[in-house]
This record gives structure tokens, C-alpha cells and sequence, in this order.
């Protein structure tokens, strides 16, 4: 699960997408007013001190309407821990390798070409793809499967939104995404650990889901570095090497695309890969889970919920042996 601390240098295109702090602040209040509504008693979600530090000196802020339909009961993880505890192996495999490494990205110009299986082949800079839809703020846990998860407010908005405007052929069953491979700006990839460039993998109808969102920021500002600037997915039933970081291509595919853990090890690592707690990791039990901030010698573990409790993602796999297609 890959994420990290701010790049210096991004702009924005428009003074509107800058969020002022009280409105940033207010927002926080609404969505706890919504939790409210919607569960009564119980805890709400709190963000903790590390949201200050995410207002540090040169935090680009991203603008986005909170959709209460993505709101998570759990408390945030703190800013400071989301950042700098990541997987990202584009800048090296220790979870403190991104933030130290990724600092110097360059994330301006940027374009993401979209190909294949489509009526309208197009490459998008990202000012384009930062206007295409409404920004959201929706707050997803992200499960990683050594183990640990998080709780993040996720700023972007439905893959569908991009889909649709590519309009797929028939043909399209898959949709590919491939991520940024420079080795000048990625000292991670003189490590043969990984067939690179980095590609992930969805089928369609998994693709089309409203939660798989195509994400250009958190925490109320742009993506840091080391988060997967500057536009990543983020599939919160998925574990969290699914969400691909970085993405320069997307391709729309007819046979299922090979990617890049699944061939490292395929007995690990399955094409889908959704969070499943009767099934287990070779190495590690998918059982429970450690919750990043909550490390404590007394803190008991969290019970790990199938597909990481977003259970409207079920019936995409109604009928289907979730243990061999794991």
C-alpha cells in the first residue's frame, strides 16, 4: 500500500482548485456531522495532529466536494504516518525508501495516454485529466497484504468518468495500467525485484465500480511523490499493490493483461487480488491486521473484513471460487 511525503514545485491550473483552510476545516466538520446521522452512537471518524503537518510550509491544496457516501467510521491515519511508511519499489523496497527518494520527481508535464480497445484513443496532460469530472474527498481504508492498513481521505473521482469518455469497443474486457519507469528519477529500478515498468490489472465491471477512483490527491492536497503523484488509482477492496501509482498509460484490453507481481510470483500474488481473510499469503495470515498508528505493545490486532468491509463489491464475484481466483 503506497504512500508518501509532498513534492516541492507542483502547480495547480486554476487559483479555484486552491482550498481555503476554514473551508478545508468545515469540511471535516460535515462529514463528521454525516457520520453522525448515519450511525448514531458510535465512534466518528477523527483526524488526528498529523493533519497539521500536512499543512506544512508549500502543501499545494486540491479542492473536492466530501461525497458522504464514502465515509468510514474509523479514525484517520495521521498524515505523517501515511506518508512515510509506504511501499513504492520504484524508489527502493524499505517502507522509508519513497519518502527519502522520491523528492525529486518531476510531475509537471505529465500526460497519461489512453489506448487499445477504444472509439477514442486520446493522451490527456494532467491539467486535462484534473478537470475531466467533479473532484470527490471519499475516505477509503486500504488494506496492504503484508498485513497493515490505513485510513485515508482520497481526493479524484470514478475510473468510470474517464471510461466513458473513451468510449470502449466491445472488445475491451481488461483495462491496463502502466506506471512511470526512469531510472535518472527512480533509484529503485536497478533492483531487478520487479519486471518493470510496473503494470496492474482490472477487469471491466471492475473498472466501471463507483469506488475504484482515479486519484490526484489526500488530505485535503495534491499527491505526494511518494503517494503516486501525480495520479494513481486507489481500489480499496483490492490490497494495496493493486492501486497503481504514477500511471502513465492505460490500455483497454481483450485477454487479461500479465502484471507485474502476479508475475514475480504468481502463487502469492493473484490477478485479483481482493482483500480475503480465508486467504492466506504464503508468508503472512490475511487474518488480521495491524493498523498503522495504532502501534501500541497492548493494541490487539483488527480483524481483517472480507473485501476490506466494502461488501457492494460482492456481487462482481457472485458464482466465482474466490479462493482459486484469489
Amino acid at each position: 500500500m503506497p504512500l508518501y511525503r509532498r513534492p516541492n514545485g507542483i502547480d495547480l491550473p486554476f487559483s479555484s482548485e486552491i482550498t481555503p483552510q476554514d473551508i478545508f476545516e468545515s469540511r471535516r466538520s460535515f462529514i463528521k456531522q454525516i457520520a453522525v446521522g448515519a450511525v448514531g452512537a458510535g465512534s466518528l471518524l477523527q483526524l488526528s495532529s498529523g493533519e497539521a503537518w500536512a499543512q506544512a510550509a508549500g502543501a499545494q491544496k486540491l479542492a473536492a466536494k466530501a461525497n458522504p457516501a464514502y465515509v468510514v467510521m474509523d479514525k484517520a491515519t495521521s498524515y505523517k504516518d501515511a506518508t512515510t511508511y509506504n511501499n513504492f519499489y520504484e524508489f527502493g523496497s524499505d517502507k522509508s525508501d519513497p519518502v527519502e527518494n522520491a523528492g525529486n520527481l518531476k510531475t509537471r508535464p505529465w500526460t497519461v495516454a489512453i489506448e487499445g480497445e477504444v472509439k477514442k484513443p486520446m493522451t490527456l496532460d494532467i491539467d486535462s485529466l484534473l478537470k475531466l469530472a467533479p473532484m470527490e474527498e471519499r475516505i477509503y481504508r486500504l488494506r496492504c497484504v503484508e498485513g497493515w492498513s490505513m485510513v485515508i481521505p482520497w481526493i479524484g473521482y470514478s475510473l468510470s468518468e474517464l471510461i466513458k469518455k473513451v468510449e470502449p469497443t466491445g472488445n475491451a474486457r481488461y483495462v491496463e495500467f502502466t506506471t512511470l519507469a526512469d531510472n535518472r528519477q527512480m533509484p529503485g529500478l536497478r533492483a531487478p525485484v520487479l519486471e518493470w515498468p510496473y503494470v496492474e490489472g482490472l477487469r471491466m465491471d471492475e473498472a466501471m465500480h463507483p469506488l475504484a477512483l482515479l486519484s490526484f490527491g489526500m488530505y485535503g492536497q495534491v499527491l505526494p511523490n511518494q503517494s503516486g503523484a501525480p495520479v494513481r488509482m486507489v481500489l480499496p477492496w483490492k490490497y494495496g499493490f493493486k492501486s497503481a501509482k504514477s500511471i502513465v498509460k492505460i490500455r483497454f484490453l481483450k485477454d487479461q493483461p500479465r502484471t507485474a507481481w502476479n508475475i514475480a510470483a504468481a502463487r502469492e500474488y493473484g490477478f485479483y487480488s481482493n482483500v480475503n481473510p480465508d486467504v492466506d499469503h504464503p508468508r503472512w495470515s490475511q487474518a488480521t491486521e495491524r493498523r498503522i498508528g495504532e502501534d501500541g505493545f497492548f493494541t490487539k490486532k483488527r480483524k481483517t473484513l472480507m473485501f476490506n468491509g466494502y461488501n457492494d463489491v460482492a456481487s462482481l464475484y457472485s458464482g466465482m471460487d474466490l479462493k482459486k481466483y484469489f
